[in-house]
Protein backbone atom coordinates (compact mmCIF):
# COMPACT_ATOMS: atom_id res chain seq x y z
CA UNK A 1 0.00 0.00 0.00
CA UNK A 2 2.75 2.12 0.45
CA UNK A 3 4.15 2.08 -3.24
CA UNK A 4 2.60 4.69 -5.94
CA UNK A 5 -0.50 5.72 -5.91
CA UNK A 6 -1.28 4.88 -2.52
CA UNK A 7 1.70 6.37 -0.07
CA UNK A 8 0.98 6.88 3.76
CA UNK A 9 1.01 10.77 4.40
CA UNK A 10 0.98 11.48 8.11
CA UNK A 11 1.10 8.52 10.25
CA UNK A 12 -1.27 8.46 13.18
CA UNK A 13 -2.67 11.37 13.92
CA UNK A 14 -3.66 11.74 17.53
CA UNK A 15 -3.59 9.92 20.87
CA UNK A 16 -5.92 10.57 23.10
CA UNK A 17 -5.40 13.73 25.43
CA UNK A 18 -9.09 13.90 26.76
CA UNK A 19 -11.61 16.14 25.96
CA UNK A 20 -9.65 18.76 26.92
CA UNK A 21 -6.75 18.09 24.44
CA UNK A 22 -4.64 20.75 23.27
CA UNK A 23 -6.89 24.08 21.86
CA UNK A 24 -4.75 24.73 19.30
CA UNK A 25 -3.66 22.02 16.29
CA UNK A 26 -0.95 22.66 13.86
CA UNK A 27 -1.25 22.03 9.78
CA UNK A 28 1.16 22.63 7.25
CA UNK A 29 0.02 24.30 3.84
CA UNK A 30 1.71 24.40 0.70
CA UNK A 31 3.13 27.45 0.89
CA UNK A 32 4.87 29.27 4.13
CA UNK A 33 4.70 28.29 7.39
CA UNK A 34 2.54 25.89 9.52
CA UNK A 35 -0.44 27.52 10.80
CA UNK A 36 -2.44 27.12 13.87
CA UNK A 37 -5.79 25.75 13.26
CA UNK A 38 -8.57 25.68 16.06
CA UNK A 39 -10.00 22.59 16.63
CA UNK A 40 -13.51 21.89 15.40
CA UNK A 41 -16.01 20.87 17.81
CA UNK A 42 -16.94 16.81 17.82
CA UNK A 43 -20.81 16.54 18.82
CA UNK A 44 -21.00 15.65 21.89
CA UNK A 45 -23.29 11.80 21.39
CA UNK A 46 -20.15 11.09 19.20
CA UNK A 47 -17.90 11.79 21.78
CA UNK A 48 -19.84 9.47 24.02
CA UNK A 49 -20.64 7.00 21.32
CA UNK A 50 -16.33 6.47 21.04
CA UNK A 51 -16.07 6.18 24.82
CA UNK A 52 -15.87 2.10 24.40
CA UNK A 53 -13.53 2.56 21.96
CA UNK A 54 -11.05 4.69 23.57
CA UNK A 55 -7.33 3.35 22.89
CA UNK A 56 -8.55 1.43 19.90
CA UNK A 57 -6.62 2.46 15.96
CA UNK A 58 -7.98 2.57 12.45
CA UNK A 59 -6.53 3.46 9.20
CA UNK A 60 -8.17 5.75 6.88
CA UNK A 61 -7.24 6.44 2.81
CA UNK A 62 -8.02 9.77 1.06
CA UNK A 63 -8.23 10.64 -2.27
CA UNK A 64 -5.26 13.45 -2.95
CA UNK A 65 -7.19 16.86 -3.15
CA UNK A 66 -5.29 19.37 -5.65
CA UNK A 67 -4.62 21.98 -2.39
CA UNK A 68 -2.00 20.89 -0.22
CA UNK A 69 -3.31 22.99 2.52
CA UNK A 70 -6.91 21.37 2.05
CA UNK A 71 -5.28 18.00 2.72
CA UNK A 72 -3.63 19.69 5.91
CA UNK A 73 -6.96 21.00 6.72
CA UNK A 74 -8.39 17.57 6.85
CA UNK A 75 -5.68 15.89 8.44
CA UNK A 76 -6.53 18.62 11.69
CA UNK A 77 -9.79 17.34 11.60
CA UNK A 78 -9.33 13.99 11.85
CA UNK A 79 -6.25 14.72 14.42
CA UNK A 80 -9.21 16.85 16.49
CA UNK A 81 -11.45 13.94 16.60
CA UNK A 82 -8.56 11.52 17.38
CA UNK A 83 -7.46 13.78 20.73
CA UNK A 84 -11.33 14.19 21.84
CA UNK A 85 -11.98 10.36 21.22
CA UNK A 86 -8.96 9.18 22.45
CA UNK A 87 -8.06 6.99 19.95
CA UNK A 88 -5.58 6.97 17.12
CA UNK A 89 -6.23 7.19 13.50
CA UNK A 90 -3.31 6.67 10.24
CA UNK A 91 -4.32 9.01 7.27
CA UNK A 92 -2.86 8.21 4.29
CA UNK A 93 -3.22 9.61 0.51
CA UNK A 94 -4.23 7.92 -2.54
CA UNK A 95 -3.51 8.71 -6.04
CA UNK A 96 -6.87 8.02 -7.98
CA UNK A 97 -5.70 9.28 -11.17
CA UNK A 98 -3.03 6.77 -11.46
CA UNK A 99 -5.46 4.01 -13.03
CA UNK A 100 -4.67 0.97 -11.01
CA UNK A 101 -6.13 2.51 -7.45
CA UNK A 102 -9.18 -0.49 -7.46
CA UNK A 103 -6.81 -3.14 -8.12
CA UNK A 104 -4.23 -2.10 -5.29
CA UNK A 105 -7.37 -1.42 -2.84
CA UNK A 106 -9.06 -5.01 -3.70
CA UNK A 107 -5.93 -6.74 -3.50
CA UNK A 108 -5.36 -5.07 0.29
CA UNK A 109 -9.11 -5.59 1.31
CA UNK A 110 -8.86 -9.43 -0.35
CA UNK A 111 -5.30 -9.69 1.75
CA UNK A 112 -7.15 -8.42 5.02
CA UNK A 113 -4.70 -5.42 5.20
CA UNK A 114 -7.38 -2.57 3.50
CA UNK A 115 -7.72 0.81 5.78
CA UNK A 116 -10.73 0.97 7.41
CA UNK A 117 -11.92 4.29 5.84
CA UNK A 118 -11.67 5.87 2.38
CA UNK A 119 -13.41 8.47 1.18
CA UNK A 120 -13.43 8.49 -2.89
CA UNK A 121 -15.58 10.20 -5.74
CA UNK A 122 -18.68 8.65 -5.71
CA UNK A 123 -19.12 8.37 -9.91
CA UNK A 124 -15.87 7.07 -10.59
CA UNK A 125 -15.13 4.12 -7.77
CA UNK A 126 -18.01 2.93 -5.53
CA UNK A 127 -19.67 0.95 -8.00
CA UNK A 128 -16.58 -1.03 -9.41
CA UNK A 129 -15.88 -1.79 -5.09
CA UNK A 130 -19.23 -2.53 -4.54
CA UNK A 131 -19.40 -5.39 -7.49
CA UNK A 132 -15.97 -6.30 -5.85
CA UNK A 133 -18.03 -6.99 -2.71
CA UNK A 134 -15.27 -4.84 -1.34
CA UNK A 135 -17.76 -2.87 0.72
CA UNK A 136 -19.85 -2.89 4.02
CA UNK A 137 -23.50 -1.39 4.01
CA UNK A 138 -23.59 1.65 5.61
CA UNK A 139 -27.46 2.39 5.58
CA UNK A 140 -27.73 2.85 9.47
CA UNK A 141 -25.20 5.74 8.78
CA UNK A 142 -26.91 7.67 6.29
CA UNK A 143 -29.83 7.32 7.93
CA UNK A 144 -28.80 8.44 11.63
CA UNK A 145 -27.70 12.09 9.16
CA UNK A 146 -30.24 12.37 7.08
CA UNK A 147 -32.25 12.51 10.45
CA UNK A 148 -29.67 15.42 11.79
CA UNK A 149 -28.91 16.99 8.50
CA UNK A 150 -31.72 16.52 6.18
CA UNK A 151 -31.10 14.71 2.52
CA UNK A 152 -27.97 14.20 0.89
CA UNK A 153 -26.61 15.91 -2.64
CA UNK A 154 -28.38 14.48 -5.20
CA UNK A 155 -26.44 12.87 -7.73
CA UNK A 156 -25.36 10.59 -4.73
CA UNK A 157 -28.42 9.00 -3.80
CA UNK A 158 -27.73 7.50 -7.51
CA UNK A 159 -24.02 6.54 -7.37
CA UNK A 160 -23.68 4.97 -3.74
CA UNK A 161 -26.96 3.17 -3.60
CA UNK A 162 -27.38 -0.12 -4.87
CA UNK A 163 -30.31 -2.54 -4.13
CA UNK A 164 -31.45 0.23 -1.72
CA UNK A 165 -29.22 -0.12 0.38
CA UNK A 166 -26.14 2.31 0.95
CA UNK A 167 -22.66 1.36 0.46
CA UNK A 168 -20.55 4.94 0.43
CA UNK A 169 -21.97 7.80 3.08
CA UNK A 170 -21.67 11.13 1.39
CA UNK A 171 -18.89 13.57 2.59
CA UNK A 172 -18.44 16.87 0.46
CA UNK A 173 -20.21 17.84 -2.65
CA UNK A 174 -17.13 18.98 -5.23
CA UNK A 175 -18.17 21.70 -7.43
CA UNK A 176 -17.13 20.84 -11.48
CA UNK A 177 -16.99 23.84 -13.79
CA UNK A 178 -16.30 25.63 -17.04
CA UNK A 179 -13.78 28.28 -16.66
CA UNK A 180 -13.27 31.35 -19.25
CA UNK A 181 -11.20 34.55 -19.02
CA UNK A 182 -13.68 37.14 -18.74
CA UNK A 183 -10.86 39.90 -19.67
CA UNK A 184 -9.51 38.50 -22.61
CA UNK A 185 -13.73 38.40 -23.55
CA UNK A 186 -13.77 42.26 -23.22
CA UNK A 187 -10.64 43.04 -25.01
CA UNK A 188 -12.13 41.16 -28.19
CA UNK A 189 -15.90 43.26 -27.41
CA UNK A 190 -17.55 39.74 -26.05
CA UNK A 191 -20.16 39.48 -23.30
CA UNK A 192 -20.12 36.03 -21.05
CA UNK A 193 -22.56 34.15 -21.38
CA UNK A 194 -24.25 31.58 -18.96
CA UNK A 195 -24.63 29.06 -21.60
CA UNK A 196 -22.79 28.23 -24.80
CA UNK A 197 -22.98 24.70 -27.35
CA UNK A 198 -19.58 23.16 -27.83
CA UNK A 199 -19.17 24.41 -31.22
CA UNK A 200 -19.67 28.26 -29.70
CA UNK A 201 -17.28 27.54 -27.23
CA UNK A 202 -14.54 26.06 -29.60
CA UNK A 203 -15.25 29.57 -31.90
CA UNK A 204 -14.84 31.53 -28.86
CA UNK A 205 -11.26 30.17 -27.89
CA UNK A 206 -10.04 31.02 -31.10
CA UNK A 207 -10.98 34.25 -31.12
CA UNK A 208 -9.52 35.04 -27.97
CA UNK A 209 -6.26 33.44 -28.68
CA UNK A 210 -3.48 35.45 -29.56
CA UNK A 211 -0.06 33.20 -29.38
CA UNK A 212 2.31 36.15 -29.82
CA UNK A 213 0.93 37.77 -25.92
CA UNK A 214 0.92 34.06 -25.00
CA UNK A 215 -2.90 33.66 -24.71
CA UNK A 216 -4.08 29.96 -26.14
CA UNK A 217 -7.76 29.62 -25.68
CA UNK A 218 -8.74 26.13 -25.00
CA UNK A 219 -6.67 24.47 -21.91
CA UNK A 220 -7.76 21.28 -22.16
CA UNK A 221 -6.28 18.09 -23.56
CA UNK A 222 -7.26 14.47 -24.76
CA UNK A 223 -3.87 12.93 -23.25
CA UNK A 224 -4.36 10.54 -20.12
CA UNK A 225 -5.84 11.71 -17.68
CA UNK A 226 -9.14 12.48 -15.48
CA UNK A 227 -10.00 15.58 -16.48
CA UNK A 228 -9.79 14.93 -20.34
CA UNK A 229 -12.04 11.77 -19.30
CA UNK A 230 -14.18 14.24 -18.26
CA UNK A 231 -14.32 16.30 -21.08
CA UNK A 232 -14.33 13.82 -23.60
CA UNK A 233 -17.64 11.80 -22.54
CA UNK A 234 -19.13 15.51 -21.40
CA UNK A 235 -19.16 16.16 -25.12
CA UNK A 236 -20.18 13.10 -26.46
CA UNK A 237 -23.14 12.76 -23.51
CA UNK A 238 -24.12 16.56 -25.47
CA UNK A 239 -24.26 14.81 -28.62
CA UNK A 240 -26.62 11.84 -27.68
CA UNK A 241 -23.66 9.02 -26.92
CA UNK A 242 -23.27 7.77 -24.05
CA UNK A 243 -20.83 4.37 -22.93
CA UNK A 244 -23.63 2.56 -21.62
CA UNK A 245 -27.50 2.28 -22.09
CA UNK A 246 -29.48 3.83 -18.84
CA UNK A 247 -29.19 0.70 -17.01
CA UNK A 248 -25.52 0.78 -16.62
CA UNK A 249 -25.74 -2.89 -17.83
CA UNK A 250 -24.72 -2.57 -21.61
CA UNK A 251 -22.20 -1.07 -23.87
CA UNK A 252 -23.91 1.33 -26.51
CA UNK A 253 -21.04 3.10 -27.52
CA UNK A 254 -20.61 2.72 -31.22
CA UNK A 255 -23.68 5.27 -32.44
CA UNK A 256 -23.69 7.84 -34.77
CA UNK A 257 -23.93 10.36 -32.59
CA UNK A 258 -20.85 9.50 -30.40
CA UNK A 259 -18.80 9.49 -33.83
CA UNK A 260 -20.03 12.81 -34.62
CA UNK A 261 -19.28 13.81 -30.92
CA UNK A 262 -15.42 12.43 -31.77
CA UNK A 263 -15.31 13.56 -34.84
CA UNK A 264 -16.00 17.27 -33.51
CA UNK A 265 -12.97 16.91 -31.14
CA UNK A 266 -11.12 15.41 -32.98
CA UNK A 267 -10.65 18.21 -35.61
CA UNK A 268 -10.26 20.63 -32.37
CA UNK A 269 -6.49 18.78 -32.32
CA UNK A 270 -5.86 17.87 -35.88
CA UNK A 271 -7.15 21.20 -38.19
CA UNK A 272 -4.88 23.84 -38.91
CA UNK A 273 -7.52 26.33 -38.04
CA UNK A 274 -7.47 25.66 -34.71
CA UNK A 275 -3.52 25.31 -33.88
CA UNK A 276 -3.45 28.57 -32.50
CA UNK A 277 -5.40 28.19 -29.69
CA UNK A 278 -3.75 25.28 -28.37
CA UNK A 279 -1.11 25.13 -25.84
CA UNK A 280 2.42 24.08 -25.83
CA UNK A 281 2.73 20.59 -25.10
CA UNK A 282 -1.03 19.83 -24.76
CA UNK A 283 -0.47 17.06 -26.58
CA UNK A 284 1.00 15.45 -23.51
CA UNK A 285 -0.55 17.36 -20.45
CA UNK A 286 -1.55 14.84 -17.31
CA UNK A 287 -4.26 15.77 -14.99
CA UNK A 288 -2.07 18.63 -13.09
CA UNK A 289 -1.02 20.62 -16.18
CA UNK A 290 -4.43 22.53 -17.10
CA UNK A 291 -4.36 23.81 -13.45
CA UNK A 292 -0.99 24.75 -13.64
CA UNK A 293 -1.55 26.61 -16.58
CA UNK A 294 -4.32 28.16 -16.09
CA UNK A 295 -2.78 29.58 -12.62
CA UNK A 296 -0.28 30.66 -15.13
CA UNK A 297 -2.63 33.03 -16.79
CA UNK A 298 -2.04 31.62 -20.56
CA UNK A 299 -5.26 29.84 -20.95
CA UNK A 300 -8.64 30.91 -22.27
CA UNK A 301 -10.80 27.92 -21.26
CA UNK A 302 -10.30 25.25 -19.19
CA UNK A 303 -13.02 22.75 -17.67
CA UNK A 304 -12.12 21.36 -14.05
CA UNK A 305 -12.93 20.27 -10.55
CA UNK A 306 -13.61 23.56 -8.41
CA UNK A 307 -9.55 23.09 -7.83
CA UNK A 308 -8.24 25.46 -10.07
CA UNK A 309 -10.98 28.35 -8.88
CA UNK A 310 -10.04 27.26 -5.42
CA UNK A 311 -6.37 28.02 -5.74
CA UNK A 312 -6.58 30.94 -7.53
CA UNK A 313 -9.10 32.48 -5.20
CA UNK A 314 -6.69 31.38 -1.73
CA UNK A 315 -3.57 32.49 -3.18
CA UNK A 316 -4.51 35.63 -4.09
CA UNK A 317 -3.76 35.17 -8.24
CA UNK A 318 -5.52 37.48 -10.23
CA UNK A 319 -6.64 35.21 -12.46
CA UNK A 320 -9.76 34.75 -9.89
CA UNK A 321 -10.74 37.85 -10.59
CA UNK A 322 -11.00 37.12 -14.38
CA UNK A 323 -12.76 34.12 -14.22
CA UNK A 324 -16.25 34.07 -15.52
CA UNK A 325 -17.53 30.64 -13.84
CA UNK A 326 -19.97 28.57 -16.22
CA UNK A 327 -21.99 25.28 -16.48
CA UNK A 328 -21.27 22.61 -18.78
CA UNK A 329 -21.91 23.39 -23.12
CA UNK A 330 -24.83 21.88 -24.04
CA UNK A 331 -24.82 19.78 -27.57
CA UNK A 332 -27.08 17.95 -30.44
CA UNK A 333 -29.02 16.43 -27.85
CA UNK A 334 -29.44 18.93 -25.44
CA UNK A 335 -31.18 22.13 -24.02
CA UNK A 336 -29.49 22.31 -20.94
CA UNK A 337 -25.80 21.51 -19.40
CA UNK A 338 -25.94 17.90 -18.63
CA UNK A 339 -23.63 19.11 -15.63
CA UNK A 340 -24.03 17.08 -12.18
CA UNK A 341 -21.31 18.00 -9.99
CA UNK A 342 -19.27 14.86 -8.00
CA UNK A 343 -19.84 14.21 -4.91
CA UNK A 344 -16.48 12.84 -2.15
CA UNK A 345 -17.81 9.73 -0.25
CA UNK A 346 -16.69 7.89 2.57
CA UNK A 347 -16.57 3.48 2.24
CA UNK A 348 -15.85 0.99 4.53
CA UNK A 349 -13.72 -1.55 3.50
CA UNK A 350 -15.35 -5.42 4.13
CA UNK A 351 -13.00 -7.17 6.87
CA UNK A 352 -12.61 -3.52 8.67
CA UNK A 353 -10.97 -3.90 12.15
CA UNK A 354 -12.50 -0.74 13.71
CA UNK A 355 -15.72 -0.41 11.89
CA UNK A 356 -17.57 1.24 14.61
CA UNK A 357 -14.83 3.96 14.86
CA UNK A 358 -14.95 4.44 10.84
CA UNK A 359 -18.55 5.12 11.52
CA UNK A 360 -18.17 7.24 13.75
CA UNK A 361 -15.04 9.22 12.04
CA UNK A 362 -17.13 9.80 9.28
CA UNK A 363 -20.28 11.45 10.71
CA UNK A 364 -18.22 13.89 12.42
CA UNK A 365 -16.13 15.00 8.91
CA UNK A 366 -19.03 16.02 7.06
CA UNK A 367 -19.95 18.16 10.04
CA UNK A 368 -20.04 22.00 9.35
CA UNK A 369 -17.13 22.12 11.75
CA UNK A 370 -15.02 20.22 10.55
CA UNK A 371 -15.22 20.43 6.83
CA UNK A 372 -15.11 24.01 7.32
CA UNK A 373 -11.09 24.09 7.51
CA UNK A 374 -11.09 22.22 4.06
CA UNK A 375 -13.89 24.05 2.40
CA UNK A 376 -11.95 27.41 3.02
CA UNK A 377 -8.95 26.20 1.53
CA UNK A 378 -10.32 24.77 -1.15
CA UNK A 379 -13.36 27.08 -2.10
CA UNK A 380 -16.04 25.24 -4.25
CA UNK A 381 -13.93 22.02 -4.03
CA UNK A 382 -15.28 20.94 -1.02
CA UNK A 383 -18.79 21.84 -0.55
CA UNK A 384 -21.67 20.32 2.01
CA UNK A 385 -23.15 17.46 1.14
CA UNK A 386 -26.03 17.50 3.30
CA UNK A 387 -28.84 20.02 3.07
CA UNK A 388 -28.53 21.52 6.65
CA UNK A 389 -24.86 21.45 6.83
CA UNK A 390 -25.10 24.31 3.96
CA UNK A 391 -27.13 26.74 6.79
CA UNK A 392 -24.67 25.87 9.73
CA UNK A 393 -21.82 28.14 8.68
CA UNK A 394 -22.22 31.64 6.32
CA UNK A 395 -18.95 30.47 4.85
CA UNK A 396 -20.80 28.05 3.02
CA UNK A 397 -24.37 29.71 1.76
CA UNK A 398 -22.02 33.59 0.77
CA UNK A 399 -18.44 32.58 1.16
CA UNK A 400 -18.38 32.71 -3.15
CA UNK A 401 -20.94 34.09 -5.59
CA UNK A 402 -20.33 30.86 -6.98
CA UNK A 403 -21.20 28.69 -3.88
CA UNK A 404 -25.47 29.09 -4.23
CA UNK A 405 -24.88 28.36 -8.16
CA UNK A 406 -23.01 24.92 -6.38
CA UNK A 407 -26.23 24.30 -4.25
CA UNK A 408 -28.71 24.33 -6.52
CA UNK A 409 -26.84 21.88 -8.65
CA UNK A 410 -26.62 19.58 -5.28
CA UNK A 411 -30.70 20.07 -5.12
CA UNK A 412 -31.52 19.42 -8.35
CA UNK A 413 -34.30 17.13 -9.72
CA UNK A 414 -32.87 14.19 -11.44
CA UNK A 415 -32.27 12.27 -13.91
CA UNK A 416 -31.76 14.97 -16.62
CA UNK A 417 -32.69 13.66 -19.99
CA UNK A 418 -31.37 14.27 -23.88
CA UNK A 419 -33.54 14.90 -26.79
CA UNK A 420 -32.76 10.90 -27.42
CA UNK A 421 -33.63 9.23 -24.46
CA UNK A 422 -30.52 9.04 -22.43
CA UNK A 423 -30.69 10.25 -18.45
CA UNK A 424 -28.26 11.11 -16.57
CA UNK A 425 -26.95 10.07 -14.05
CA UNK A 426 -27.23 7.29 -15.65
CA UNK A 427 -27.40 3.64 -13.18
CA UNK A 428 -23.86 3.50 -11.53
CA UNK A 429 -22.17 0.86 -13.38
CA UNK A 430 -18.94 -1.13 -12.85
CA UNK A 431 -18.48 -1.28 -16.29
CA UNK A 432 -18.70 2.39 -17.24
CA UNK A 433 -16.30 3.65 -14.00
CA UNK A 434 -13.78 0.83 -15.20
CA UNK A 435 -14.03 1.76 -18.73
CA UNK A 436 -13.08 5.48 -17.92
CA UNK A 437 -10.89 4.26 -15.91
CA UNK A 438 -8.93 2.42 -18.39
CA UNK A 439 -8.65 5.48 -20.20
CA UNK A 440 -10.08 4.07 -23.20
CA UNK A 441 -12.00 7.36 -23.96
CA UNK A 442 -8.34 8.76 -23.74
CA UNK A 443 -6.48 6.12 -25.87
CA UNK A 444 -9.68 6.48 -28.59
CA UNK A 445 -8.74 10.50 -29.11
CA UNK A 446 -5.36 9.73 -29.31
CA UNK A 447 -6.03 7.38 -32.38
CA UNK A 448 -8.44 10.02 -34.03
CA UNK A 449 -5.15 12.67 -33.69
CA UNK A 450 -3.19 10.30 -35.17
CA UNK A 451 -5.34 9.58 -38.45
CA UNK A 452 -7.79 6.87 -37.45
CA UNK A 453 -11.04 7.81 -38.95
CA UNK A 454 -13.60 8.50 -36.17
CA UNK A 455 -16.36 5.91 -36.50
CA UNK A 456 -13.27 3.01 -36.94
CA UNK A 457 -12.22 4.47 -33.63
CA UNK A 458 -14.83 4.72 -31.74
CA UNK A 459 -15.92 0.96 -33.21
CA UNK A 460 -12.56 0.15 -31.93
CA UNK A 461 -13.63 1.73 -27.96
CA UNK A 462 -16.90 -0.07 -28.33
CA UNK A 463 -14.83 -3.45 -28.53
CA UNK A 464 -12.24 -3.15 -25.82
CA UNK A 465 -15.29 -1.21 -23.37
CA UNK A 466 -17.68 -4.82 -24.25
CA UNK A 467 -14.36 -6.80 -23.31
CA UNK A 468 -14.35 -4.57 -19.95
CA UNK A 469 -18.13 -4.68 -19.44
CA UNK A 470 -17.72 -8.81 -19.42
CA UNK A 471 -14.93 -8.50 -16.79
CA UNK A 472 -16.51 -6.55 -14.47
CA UNK A 473 -19.79 -9.49 -14.57
CA UNK A 474 -22.00 -7.48 -17.01
CA UNK A 475 -21.27 -9.92 -20.18
CA UNK A 476 -22.49 -8.47 -23.58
Amino acid sequence: MEDNPLRTRRGFLGMGVGLLGAAGLAACGDTGPSTPRVQAEVPQELIDAAAELRGSSMGMLSQKLYSEAANAALDSSIKNFADVTGTKIGNSLVQADAGDAVAKIHAEVEGGVARDLAFMTDSRFVAQFQALGDLEDVTDVVQALTAKYGEPTAESKNYCVFDGKWFAIPYHFIGIGSFLRKDWMQDKGISPRDVYTWEELRDLCLAISDPGKRRFGWGMTVNRSGDANGMIEAVINAYGGAIASNDGRKVTFDSPETVQAVTFLGDIYTNPRFKPMLPPGVAAWTDSSNNENWLAGILGYTRNQFSVYADAKTKKNPVYANTHVFADCTGPATDNSLLLGQSQCFVIFRGAKNSALAKLLAQYLVTAPALLGVAKEAPGLALPAWDKVWDADPFFTSGDPAFPVMRKITQQKLPLATKNGLNFPQKASAGQQAAVGAYVLTDMMQQVIQGTPAAQAVQAAHAKMVQIFTQQGLPQ
